[in-house]
């Protein structure tokens, strides 16, 4: 084997080393995080299973990260690991009797993802499906010793065919169904419970004796996000009957304890961008949709778990502007009794077992870590700490922040000083735009290989990240407030929280940078062209440069239409062009780097191609366009991530920061400054 040390380059490697050596956080500290990712309680409440992601060597072939199992005894508060190394698993859960961790995983030779176990006090999981194909989700039955899963059933009636060359792909016509199935583990046996339906998510009710799915007619993205219903099968007579006609988007589902109800969260109605209103239906239902009780009624936020303390109460979070709330609510009432102070910890999502509730929550000087909360004294309880280092390291000041738009709303955000800063100094700015629209930057950890925070702050930058109208976290009113008019007035309030920084002399205004992704990219686009005179440096990634070719090459068209735009193309073509950075090119003087996964289907990797034509045939300030292979909508293996975050942050550094002629380009390639085999 042979190993080679990559030395770094000059441009970048000075401050990055630099810095380490000064003990603040570099993009390389990115790949040292080790970050709860999922967690589960044990029925009967005694036990927490949680996973955590583990970094990947660069010497290792290229990915995701590793995974590595562990669980909190509550009682004595102490933690064992049971599976660690170069493994891959998700889906964590528990069997009914509390004795058995499982979770998804491929090993030992499987063909696709199967259904492990591991017992408590054993050295090594055991393999209980060996279904036909790969399991995508799976749920133990409470009663019995069965499990439902998720699978998709592939047509190899063709193979002799496509082996031969004859491989032509008919598009969006040929996605067989996601099929619900039940495995008998005693029997052995294996039953195909649903047809002619694709089935997204299932849950069983508390008897083991009815099955609660969400399915639509086709296997599209668009169909799981906008045309999507809850069922509810009979497991003895198999028959499905829809038991909401919800109108749009759906998020998660929860039975109550005796089975009778069942909470979920929904848009409240199809034009809702977001999944974050509270509803309990009655098993069976009769009523129609807009008469269902609904728990979250005016409330200025988004739901983004639900769960039950009892058969009478609900136990949910939400997003609340930057912040999260955590809250009881009985049966009946119009508001929720809150379980944890807002601000004392950021968590998306829960579970609750026996009075004892667990949570991965973050804060802005930890990533995910494990945290319970009993019912009975209600104090959040931090059990691990993956990253002991990050005490040794120097992190920037960061906090919530409010500044008035241009027509008198208020908006917020989240801001990182810059290391060491001093009141009276100006300083280079990086504005990180949330994509979406629909989703918030909430007062956590905020720096990820796609996230410059600490790493930007570190370098000398103040880090913007402004909830603009459209996002989550504010109630419905306000996630609906972009449409029918993209990138205006959202973008005003990004404008404006600028400005709002500028007159209190915290920010140059001429050394602002701006970037994201998806349409944090479409918004760092848009703020090359149409706004250049504000932007120095511009990083779009996986972003819409043309929203009337990004509607008709988009895997979600209807999302599109239903919850942003509200009319179609042909219908406005004037304002949906006039919404396209590519329209704006001959006004481009920012240095723009745009990056993208060549197999993206939500925005089209052509979307790219033609900012960086626009940009080179018409504009006139410095670009380049760089791709990533077997990436999508987003990077998932960690040299694109560390690729990412090392050249956009290069690419800050030199238009921002150095002395180098504006009218040139930092080096093509970087040098990595890590080991690889």
């Amino acid at each position: 084997m042979i190993i080679r040390i990559i030395t770094i380059a000059i441009l970048i490697g000075a401050s990055l080393f630099c810095t380490g050596q000064d003990n603040t956080f570099t993009s390389y500290d990115l790949f040292k995080l080790r970050i709860v990712s999922e967690i589960a309680v044990s029925g009967d409440g005694k036990y927490v299973a949680y996973a955590v992601s583990e970094p990947r060597p660069f010497t290792d072939k290229p990915g995701n990260s590793y995974k590595s199992l562990h669980v909190l005894d509550v009682a004595s508060g102490k933690s064992k690991e049971y599976i660690s190394g170069e493994k891959s698993f998700h889906s964590i859960s528990w069997t009914s009797d509390s004795k058995r961790v499982t979770m998804l995983a491929k090993w030992y030779g499987a063909k696709g993802s199967q259904v492990y176990t591991i017992e408590l006090g054993a050295d090594s999981a055991i393999q209980i499906t060996s279904a036909l194909h790969s399991i995508e989700k799976y749920e133990w039955n409470p009663k019995k010793n069965s499990i439902a899963y998720i699978a998709t059933e592939k047509d190899t009636s063709r193979k002799a065919w496509i082996d031969q060359g004859f491989n032509a792909e008919v598009y969006e016509e040929d996605i067989p169904h996601k099929n619900l199935y039940v495995f008998d583990i005693d029997g052995k046996k294996t039953e195909k419970i649903t047809n002619n339906i694709t089935v997204y998510h299932l849950h069983w009710n508390p008897a083991g004796d009815k099955i609660a799915i969400q399915a639509s007619t086709k296997n599209l993205i668009d169909y799981m996000y906008i045309f999507i219903k809850i069922h509810v099968i009979d497991m003895k007579t198999k028959e499905t009957k829809m038991l909401v006609n919800n109108p749009g988007k759906l998020g998660q589902m929860k039975w109550s304890p005796d089975g009778k109800q069942l909470a979920f969260i929904a848009g409240v109605d199809i034009n809702d961008p977001v999944s974050g209103s509270l509803y309990v239906t009655k098993v069976p239902n009769k009523k129609d949709f807009t008469q269902l009780d609904a728990y979250s009624k005016d409330f200025m936020g988004s739901v983004t778990h639900v769960e039950w303390k009892d058969a009478k109460t609900l136990v949910y979070c939400a997003e609340e502007g930057v912040e999260t709330g955590f809250y009881t609510q009985s049966l009946g009432s119009d508001k929720g009794t809150p379980l944890v102070e807002k601000g004392v910890v950021i968590l998306n999502n829960f579970r609750i077992n026996n009075g004892i509730i667990a949570f991965a929550g973050e804060r802005p000087s930890h990533p995910k870590e494990l945290f319970t909360l009993s019912l009975t004294d209600k104090k959040p309880v931090k059990h691990s700490d993956l990253n002991p280092w990050l005490k040794e390291k120097k992190l920037a000041r960061q906090e919530k922040i409010t500044w008035k738009s241009r027509d008198g709303l208020d908006i917020e955000g989240v801001i990182l000083y810059p290391l060491n800063y001093k009141e009276g100094t100006k300083y280079p700015m990086i504005n990180y735009i949330h994509g979406g629209p629909e989703s918030c930057v909430k007062n956590g950890w905020t720096t990820y290989y796609s996230r410059w925070g600490q790493v930007a702050a570190a370098k000398g930058y103040v880090v913007l990240m402004p909830n603009y109208r459209g996002s989550s976290g504010r109630g419905v009113a306000y996630s609906k407030m972009d449409q029918g008019d993209m990138g205006d007035e959202e973008f005003n309030d990004v404008l404006d929280g600028i400005d709002y920084l500028i007159n209190k002399g915290v920010v140059d205004k001429t050394k602002v940078g701006i970037g994201g992704g998806s349409y944090g990219g479409f918004f760092a686009a848009w703020g090359a062209t149409k706004h250049s005179g504000r932007f120095a440096a511009a990083c779009a990634f996986v972003g819409i440069s043309d929203h009337v070719s990004k509607r008709f090459t988009t895997d979600i068209p209807y999302e599109s239409y239903y919850s942003h735009w509200g009319f179609w193309t042909h219908e406005n073509y004037e304002l949906v062009y006039d919404r396209s950075p590519v329209k704006y090119a001959t006004n481009n003087k920012t240095a723009t780097l745009i990056l993208h996964g060549k197999e993206d289907p939500r925005v089209h990797p052509s979307q790219s191609l033609e900012l960086y034509r626009a940009l080179k045939l018409h504009g006139k300030g410095p670009v380049r366009l760089i791709w990533y292979p077997g990436e999508g909508h987003g990077n998932r293996k960690n040299p694109a991530r560390l690729d990412y975050n090392l050249r956009t942050m290069a690419w800050f550094d030199y238009y921002l920061k150095s002395d180098s002629p504006k009218d040139k380009k930092p080096p093509m390639y970087l040098d990595y400054g890590v080991e690889i085999e």
